[in-house]
């Protein structure tokens, strides 16, 4: 089940909040759970209880890693071992054979194993739990629901943010609701709907038409990177909008997981503002063990190679995900080795056109099949023939380019715009209408349209 489905938003939404409230306080989370595992099972039911086996043996192993002070770091390592195992069987496996089958020139029979939706997430996040206690910074859970909830909370369940279980340990027994904070909740969830709905897939078909034609004109290929910037941006922040939103209406507060990284001024400044849960659960369970930059610049390079090599694994079994991670490990060692003095001088409109240029070609390996067909496509936006302007216009039309820039414009943060309208309380109502009016025309797009899949899925 998505958020920008018909069956989440008429069905299973209402009911799920009808019941949370017309229930006491006690069996609320009860009844958060049920919804939960429901809303995991309703794609495949046979993974929830692949979840349900992690959040069994990690409880068991929060346990020991706790009271038995002798081999502690024993049973964190076994806890480590058995989630990445979890992982790579259900995710890497099926790489692992084909690569293997690919060095040694042989075609090797194996039986493919389906990769669960949002392994990845909560894989992480149970990780996170299990550390978190064996490093003091949490108590153990004992009420296996608890816990079993924090993982399992449909909200960020399947996509993100990555939600560490120190965030929220107060708030599973200790939340208030407020009307305030409900109806911030709503439109928050609005907004990234519409942000869902009208860019990232609208400007899917103009990626999908640059990405898979042969028309080898350089201006369609250079706008549809840029269509996929904008849906791989507004299609994760738009799902981070919504988990954000439905964690406020049931009280939860997740933190924010994208900062408007299109305005970065460096790649370093980038991945501090891109899918900030997951560069923070990188640097902090990997980056800093591994000593940071703490022993010297050969290591700390050596490091910053490592947690990008890891985030694009993390990313996907294939060899563009990997390429993609060593790129940016290797533009963050330069800018580190010197080249963000040197960018520091440049004025803003350059550094901000540097950084942007290689997220741009940084997303096109992201988003080929292949490493060839990345290739291929980079070459071909350098290729300029005549009346490839008129060719590129008879694929993309003017909604399409009007789409692209709406989406650019609020890519960028109206800070002074928003402060105008918190302080006045008409100004809150009349934005609350137009979010309101706006999210109408979205789900009406979405039930003459069908189906809106997030791209993150995959992930």
């Amino acid at each position: 089940m998505v958020f920008s489905s018909v069956m989440f938003l008429f069905i299973f939404l209402p009911l799920t909040l009808l019941a949370y409230f017309a229930l006491p306080k006690a069996l609320r989370n009860f009844v958060l759970l049920i919804a939960s595992l429901f809303f995991y099972a309703w794609g495949e039911p046979r993974n929830v209880f692949l979840m349900l086996l992690s959040i069994l043996l990690n409880y068991c192993f929060g346990f020991l890693v706790e009271k038995d002070k002798q081999y502690r770091k024993g049973f964190l390592f076994l806890s480590i071992v058995y989630n990445l195992a979890m992982l790579f069987v259900f995710k890497y496996w099926n790489f692992t054979m084909d690569t293997i089958g690919l060095i040694f020139n042989k075609e090797i029979n194996y039986k493919a194993i389906a990769l669960p939706i949002g392994i990845s997430f909560y894989t992480f996040q149970i990780m996170s739990y299990v550390i978190d206690v064996y490093k003091g910074k949490a108590r153990v859970q004992r009420n296996i629901l608890d816990l079993a909830l924090y993982i399992a909370l449909f909200p960020q369940l399947i996509a993100g943010p990555i939600v560490r279980y120190v965030d929220v340990e107060q708030q599973i027994h200790n939340r208030t609701i407020t009307l305030s904070s409900f109806k911030s909740g709503v439109v928050r969830f609005m907004i990234g709907f519409s942000k869902k709905v009208f860019f990232a897939d609208q400007l899917s078909i103009v990626v999908e038409r640059a990405f898979n034609l042969s028309e080898q004109t350089g201006y369609l290929k250079w706008i549809g990177a840029i269509a996929y910037a904008l849906q791989i941006y507004y299609d994760f922040s738009g799902y981070s909008d919504m988990a954000i939103g439905l964690g406020k209406m049931f009280g939860f507060t997740f933190l924010e997981n994208f900062n408007y990284p299109y305005i970065s001024q460096s790649i370093q400044e980038f991945w501090r503002r891109w899918h900030i849960s997951l560069s923070s659960w990188f640097r902090d369970y990997v980056y800093i063990p591994l000593g940071g930059n703490r022993k010297g610049k050969v290591r700390t390079y050596v490091n910053l190679f490592t947690v990008f090599l890891l985030t694009g694994l993390w990313h996907g079994a294939s060899f563009n995900f990997i390429v993609w991670g060593l790129y940016y490990g290797l533009i963050l060692i330069a800018e580190r080795i010197g080249l963000a003095k040197i960018i520091s001088k440049w004025p803003r409109i350059i550094r901000h056109f540097y950084t942007l240029i290689l997220v741009l070609f940084g997303w096109i390996i992201f988003r080929a099949n292949t490493l060839s067909e990345a290739i291929a496509y980079m070459q071909s936006m350098f290729i300029f023939q005549e009346g490839s302007w008129a060719s590129m216009l008879q694929i993309v039309n003017k909604q399409q380019f009007f789409l692209m820039f709406m989406a650019i414009l609020f890519s960028i943060p109206y800070t002074r715009i928003m402060d105008v309208i918190k302080k006045n309380e008409l100004s809150i109502f009349i934005f609350d209408m137009v979010i309101g009016i706006i999210f109408v025309l979205a789900i009406s797009y979405l039930v003459s349209s069908g189906y809106s899949p997030f791209l993150y899925f995959r992930f």
